[in-house]
């Protein structure tokens, strides 16, 4: 069975001078359809690089990282946009919305680089608001929204083109704990309903009461993989 996702012997560094930096070092990462995966570690740990390389944002400078058993290493960037476009929903602890964009117009913008006409674009984006909570607030610029409501617009934003991946940057890192559970349980009923949830965070509380796999980073590389079976952890050294 293909792999949703595989990261193999994945190398990301940056060459700062006569200095390398090596942010991600012979990482391998497997992610099943279905699975709740949390990417855990400290600031610095290169939680944030495996997002954006999971996550088809960026390029391995070694290795391999398969999206549905396609090598996205050799794909053109107009490529790798379509086929991230599809299979992936992104959500950033910054919301990351356009500011003169209304929630509704903030949904309906990755359905246009999909193709969707204005109809099919405005019909979906109203849906999806609704599913989220914010029937009421579609027409509101993200000013004019709490900082929970522009992480719920962004969930929106993320479903938009029903992907089967969600990618989850810190999602509660700007807010308050009692909005934070409301999206966390929003991103497990998600992960229930079949999406394939990635959640990166610093939080091992957060990690370990959610995940169902949790993948352990420090320095480049990965620590450990502990995996929830019939109820229990186990935990696999690496390296």
């Amino acid at each position: 069975m293909t792999h949703l996702i595989e990261l193999k012997n994945v190398a990301k560094y940056y060459y700062m001078g006569d200095n390398i930096v090596k942010a991600l070092d012979d990482v391998n990462i497997i992610i099943e359809r279905g699975d709740f995966v949390a990417i855990m570690g400290p600031s610095g740990s290169g939680k944030s690089t495996g997002m954006n390389l999971t996550g088809s944002l960026d390029l391995a400078t070694k290795g391999d990282i398969f999206l549905d058993g396609i090598n996205i290493e050799h794909l053109s960037e107009s490529e790798l946009a379509q086929i991230r476009g599809q299979k992936i929903g992104f959500i950033f602890q910054s919301f990351n919305l356009i500011p003169n964009l209304t929630a509704l117009e903030n949904v309906m913008l990755p359905m246009m680089f999909q193709g969707i006409d204005k109809t099919g674009r405005t019909g979906k984006a109203k849906k999806v608001l609704v599913m989220v909570g914010l029937s009421d607030r579609m027409d509101h610029y993200p000013n004019q929204l709490s900082g929970g409501q522009q992480q719920r617009v962004a969930i929106a934003r993320a479903l938009a083109n029903n992907p089967e991946i969600i990618l989850a940057d810190e999602p509660t890192g700007n807010l308050d704990t009692k909005t934070g559970e409301i999206v966390i349980e929003f991103l497990q009923k998600l992960n229930k309903d079949g999406k394939t949830i990635i959640m990166v965070t610093h939080d091992p509380n957060l990690a370990m009461a959610h995940a169902k796999t949790v993948y352990w980073l420090r320095d480049g590389r990965i620590e450990k993989v502990t995996k929830k079976i019939n109820g229990k952890w186990k935990t696999t050294k690496q390296g």
